[in-house]
């Protein structure tokens, strides 16, 4: 049970990692943080697993890029901004809608269909984050919220039951677009910060399936 609990929470802690990073753009003290011995040492427990290494080393590299730059943390928002709230021509808009939507437009089904997740489990996201339900960064922090409802069971059959959900969730609401999203990063993000980050959200996830079918 301890080691139950312990691997949900590091998989929680990579999702909402995933969240923030993907939902504002960093600040200075975000951008020390990630160029932290802290950060050095978590990135080097992910690289501990052998499918990690690669995308752990492009993500570190685009970190060491960044510390290169003149203005490095104005640099870096105006990537976030030119790619996640510019146009679907210029950018990588963060939502399932315009990839996998019928209209093209935002708010699309999968918005709609991630609001009935939400309120399946009373877990709207923050006010202070307008943003439509099918945001990559809502999609990540529901899934860590998710990850800890497992943790909260004392039964191994309800515990069992949330990690099932949680497959469902994966499958259905982020791996169904994230290789679309992923494709179009690494068409747009010229400087790599972004684009490195969705690899290492891809492999990830991809390994957690295979944790949550047993494999």
């Amino acid at each position: 049970m301890p080691e139950f609990i312990a691997i949900n929470e590091q998989r929680a802690e990579f999702y909402w990692w995933m969240s923030s990073l993907f939902a504002n753009e960093l600040t200075q003290d975000n951008l020390n943080d990630y160029h932290s011995d802290k950060m050095q040492n978590y990135l080097d427990m992910l690289a501990m697993t052998e499918e990690f290494i690669a995308p752990i080393n492009a993500f570190s590299h685009a970190l060491k890029k960044q510390q290169t730059r003149v203005d490095a943390q104005l640099e870096l928002a105006a990537d976030f901004c030119g790619l996640f709230l510019s146009t679907p021509k210029s950018g990588a808009l963060p939502y399932a809608s315009m990839y996998i939507g019928v209209s093209g437009l935002l708010n699309d089904k999968p918005a709609q269909e991630m609001g009935q997740w939400l309120n399946k489990y009373a877990m709207l996201p923050r006010k202070e984050f307008n943003e439509p339900f099918d945001h990559l960064a809502v999609l990540l922090d529901f899934m860590g919220n998710l990850i800890i409802l497992a943790n909260k069971e004392t039964e191994e059959e309800k515990q069992e039951a949330f990690m099932q959900e949680q497959l469902v969730f994966l499958e259905k609401m982020l791996i169904s677009w994230l290789p679309l999203f992923q494709k179009r990063l690494n068409e747009v993000d010229s400087y790599g910060f972004y684009r490195a980050a969705g690899l290492l959200l891809s492999q990830f996830i991809a390994l957690d399936c295979l944790f949550l079918k047993g494999q």
